[in-house]
């Protein structure tokens, strides 16, 4: 390369593609370095000044090849796996791996094993949606609100590692059930959390909903309608911050939610400010449902269905598909099963893949540099779900 064409800032090289009177064409590489995107992956764009011209993907080498890694395992190795497909929120992946595996063998989830599972894909949601409201104030440069969030994260994660032993992983969802049952004291001091957190709604609401910086950046921003959302295979946040009900807990029920009542409010918008407040309504919405699934409790019975020994575990020949509706919306496992000790075959359909890379493409183009940064956090792309 000759070093005339490009400028070298540290580790940071911008190659220089081509040259007028006018303005010069650079090719940016914008990853994992750059505070605004998370993971091992990047987009190399082609700017033009500070404008984007053209928009490639670089899907990193953290996660790559999870899916057949998934095929020499054993079924039960995998648990250990699977929630690295989105570390913000791993919960779902273990739901939907175990519940795939479950229709397949014909395996009865106990009753009280459906109600934790239901208790921690809402608790692993809050965690995301913590993170994604806060990470958005980050992107904005409101770092206040980033750091608030982050600490009322924490105490969601310190109820994690007192039920699982894990803060971010928590391979707590095993074939047939969960691991064990809630320890003495665990409901009181979630009771306590969810208040604390639901007490901070205002000053939430303060630090960014009622900012003018988040409503000048985010109104009219990264504008996409419930249709082409659909059309681009968007789903959760995303798609019903404009309006549309599309809710995998309620069109393909899972664990408890079939037996709690609970009701879907919606943004109503098809801006970066929608997706926002759609984030802050599902936040409050997880509340509600833990407490819900808290007030149903079965006190007695099973956490795990009696599965044999899960090293020499063999699963019936055939194929299954289960979704479940994460913070990024719906996470789905294809299990293919040859009666063998270990999958045929794992495909994963992560939600973030669509925005990340196919959108990406289409609005990436003609934005500014800065906005990237927050057109993820809008979207709430999850780098891993991609190089998977």
């Amino acid at each position: 390369m000759d070093i005339t064409n490009s400028i070298v800032n540290g580790d940071v090289e911008i190659l220089k593609i081509a040259e007028t009177e006018e303005y010069a064409t650079y090719s940016l590489f914008f990853g994992p370095n750059h505070p605004g995107m998370s993971g091992n992956f990047g987009y190399v764009f082609d700017v033009v000044g500070t404008r984007i011209s053209k928009v490639r993907i670089n899907a990193g080498l953290l996660h790559r090849g999870f899916e057949k890694l998934m095929e020499q395992n054993l079924w039960i190795q995998n648990m250990a796996l699977i929630p690295r497909l989105c570390v913000v929120d791993p919960d779902p992946n273990e739901v939907a791996y175990c519940t795939a595996i479950e229709k397949l063998a014909g395996i009865e989830v106990p009753l009280k094993a459906k109600y934790i599972r239901t208790i921690t894909l809402e608790m692993s949601r809050m965690t995301s949606l913590l993170m994604s409201i806060g990470g958005m104030g980050g992107a904005l440069g409101l770092y206040s609100a980033t750091y608030r969030m982050m600490t009322e994260r924490d105490m969601i994660l310190d109820l994690f590692e007192w039920l699982t032993g894990g803060r971010v992983y928590h391979i707590f969802n095993q074939i047939g059930g969960v691991r064990r049952d809630l320890p003495d004291g665990w409901v009181d001091r979630i009771t306590y959390v969810l208040d604390y957190i639901e007490n901070c709604f205002t000053e939430y609401d303060k630090l960014v909903y009622e900012n003018p910086v988040v409503h000048a950046r985010l109104g009219k921003f990264a504008e996409i309608s419930g249709e082409d959302a659909i059309n681009f295979g968007l789903t959760g946040p995303n798609v019903r911050a404009t309006g549309v009900n599309i809710d995998v807990r309620r069109s393909e029920p899972y664990a408890a939610y079939p037996y709690i009542d609970y009701k879907m409010e919606f943004a109503g918008g098809d801006d970066a400010l929608a997706r926002a407040v759609q984030l802050r309504i599902e936040l409050e919405l997880s509340i509600d449902i833990i407490r819900k699934a808290l007030k149903q409790f079965p006190k007695k019975g099973s956490v795990r269905a009696d599965v044999g020994n899960p090293l020499r575990l063999r699963i019936p020949e055939g194929v299954s598909y289960a979704a479940v509706e994460s913070s990024k919306g719906e996470f789905g496992y294809m299990i293919v099963s040859d009666g063998g000790l270990r999958p045929y075959r794992v495909s994963v359909r992560g939600p973030s893949a669509p925005g990340g890379i196919a959108l990406a493409k289409k609005q990436l183009i003609g934005m500014k540099i800065d906005d990237v940064p927050v057109w993820m956090a809008s979207f709430g792309v999850c780098p891993p779900d991609i190089d998977k």
